[in-house]
């Protein structure tokens, strides 16, 4: 509830800033699952714009991760992948030059959904948030995009694929190498290409 969110995030906030720590904070709700917790699409909320603008006022935190239509998982989009950039523009009009955040933003590259397959793996029907949606929310103040099963899916395609084509390897140093590699590109990619900040501090 919005008034209990409001609560323990100020005692957080509280908390975090006597000891020199900024506090990400989070108002709506995201479909999928997250460590240990699962949220149902039914269950899933948006970031209300008004109520994003009492909630930084009221909570004191550093930056605030909106909930406009990502999730967390392979499994972002059943149909079209759409992200509310209406709601999103108002409530970057409404609290201007604030770091927003978005939650569950990776793209589930087709080409490593594909290579994941291909060696074994079960990931029919994954997708994604589009890498241009992701460059287009940068431009409506996004500052920071969560990205964490793109990064999954190269290290699991290219453990897979190491161990189809060299089966007597056992040594993870032979087949996690690669998969570091991978990883390095993949975030090399996204720096570059999607979050636009290369060489940027």
């Amino acid at each position: 509830p919005f008034e209990e969110n409001i609560e323990m995030t100020r005692r957080v906030v509280e908390y975090a800033h006597e000891r020199g720590v900024v506090v990400e904070a989070e108002l709506g709700r995201l479909a999928g699952v997250e460590d240990a917790v699962k949220v149902n699409s039914k269950d899933a909320t948006y970031t209300d714009p008004d109520q994003a603008v009492e909630f930084v006022e009221r909570t004191g935190c550093d930056s605030l991760a909106i909930a406009i239509g990502t999730s967390h998982g392979a499994y972002k989009f059943k149909g079209k992948p759409e992200l509310d950039f209406a709601r999103l523009e108002k409530i970057t009009n409404l609290l201007p030059g604030y770091p927003l955040v978005l939650h569950g933003a990776s793209t589930v590259i087709p080409s490593f959904v594909e290579e994941c397959n291909k060696y074994g793996g079960k990931l029919d029907g994954a997708q994604g948030v589009p890498e241009d949606m992701l460059l287009q929310a940068g431009k409506f103040g996004v500052c920071k995009i969560n990205i964490d099963t793109d990064l999954r899916l190269a290290m699991t395609a290219s453990i897979r694929k190491h161990l189809v084509e060299n089966p007597g390897d056992f040594d993870p140093r032979q087949y996690l190498k690669p998969a570091r590699q991978a990883i390095q590109d993949m975030v090399a990619h996204k720096m570059r290409d999607v979050l636009n900040s290369s060489n940027r501090l």
